[in-house]
């Protein structure tokens, strides 16, 4: 399939900025794979659509302050997004400068764009591709560091800077594991009230880690989608994890995605037996049209930008004319778009039973 099989056009002020008031408030647009039809609900109302035997799988990443600003030692400005965390006191960053820092030279950090660099630094110890591999001097741990003067990774579709709503609400609720540089944003629906509701409704859920890692936002830019070189994140997906989803198949329950992210940790942890096994590890999985999923029943997904690997997922799980339907019907109802926009709940397309 080409990368222009998955284009649509998207009125710019439909891309949401700010989150709302409320987290749960939220419009829910719910697609049947199977018919194509469309329902347009709120996002509590995903209360009525699920069923006491069903399991929920969230994603418990942490979204970590990974945006920095500084300067070389020369004078030159420069922007540093972590990709992720390789050790207490070391990173690879994509970094933005006129010209690319060399392996041996210093970055002195600011707490913000222009500002005066401050008393922290970073070394540059080599380059890693795209990628620049940092260690903080003497061993400072670098999750201290960010957390004094880094700022949250908001996407680049955001147009403003990050601001203090954003430490709270670019964060799930359920947020435990330390280690992403971009939210899994299915889950930025659900409160604390939400998921006690779902509790006393006997809803189970599980949770697994995939941190998300910069990537995420990389365009395909090959016009021949399999030829896309796929990023790798860190997944966990614990013995607690698959026993959970064991019990939901034995019950006939369902068993419900939160986000693309948790879609790629089942998958990919069902690939050796066809159910989930206890993996941990980097997956490159890339889901699209023609996969045969086995591990999800439905999920709950944001909308997600042209052209991207993302939409390819849901479009593999819908069917690509289904899905790219359901998005011209979102944006003639006004719907808000991508990380702090509107949700889908989606039942699968016959195409996407089976395996492999």
């Amino acid at each position: 399939m080409k990368r222009s099989d998955f284009d649509y056009d998207l009125p710019p002020e439909l891309i949401a900025q700010h989150p709302l008031a409320e987290r749960s408030g939220s419009r829910l647009l719910c697609l049947d794979g199977a018919s194509g039809a469309v329902e347009h609900r709120r996002f509590h109302d995903l209360l009525d659509l699920l069923r006491p035997d069903d399991l929920l799988v969230f994603n418990n990443t942490r979204v970590i302050p990974a945006r920095l600003w500084g300067q070389k030692e020369t004078g030159g400005r420069l922007e540093i997004l972590i990709e992720r965390l390789t050790g207490i006191d070391t990173a690879l960053a994509h970094i933005r400068s006129s010209k690319s820092p060399k392996p041996g030279s210093r970055l002195l950090l600011a707490p913000a764009q222009g500002a005066e660099p401050g008393p922290y630094s970073l070394e540059v110890t080599e380059r890693v591709g795209p990628l620049f591999a940092l260690r903080s001097p003497e061993g400072q741990p670098l999750s201290e560091i960010l957390q004094v003067i880094g700022h949250m990774p908001l996407p680049p579709y955001i147009e403003r800077a990050d601001e203090a709503e954003d430490q709270n609400r670019y964060q799930t609720v359920y947020a435990e594991r330390e280690g992403a540089v971009a939210a899994p944003t299915a889950g930025l629906h659900f409160s604390e009230a939400m998921l006690a509701e779902l509790e006393e409704r006997g809803v189970e859920r599980t949770f697994v880690t995939l941190h998300v890692a910069a990537g995420t936002f990389q365009p395909v830019r090959v016009d021949d989608i399999e030829d896309h070189p796929m990023h790798a994140e860190y997944v966990e997906v614990g013995e607690a994890a698959c026993e959970a989803v064991a019990r939901t198949r034995a019950r006939g329950g369902r068993v419900i995605a939160v986000g693309t992210t948790a879609v790629r940790c089942l998958e990919t942890a069902s690939a050796a037996a066809g159910e989930p096994q206890p993996y941990c590890g980097d997956t490159d999985i890339f889901i699209y049209p023609g996969y045969r999923f086995r591990s999800i029943d439905a999920m709950v997904t944001n909308f997600h930008l042209p052209e991207s690997t993302l939409l390819m997922l849901v479009s593999a799980f819908a069917g690509r004319d289904t899905v790219l339907a359901a998005y011209r019907e979102a944006i003639a109802q006004r719907y808000r778009f991508f990380s702090y926009g509107d949700a889908m709940f989606i039942t699968p397309g016959p195409q996407a039973e089976g395996s492999v």
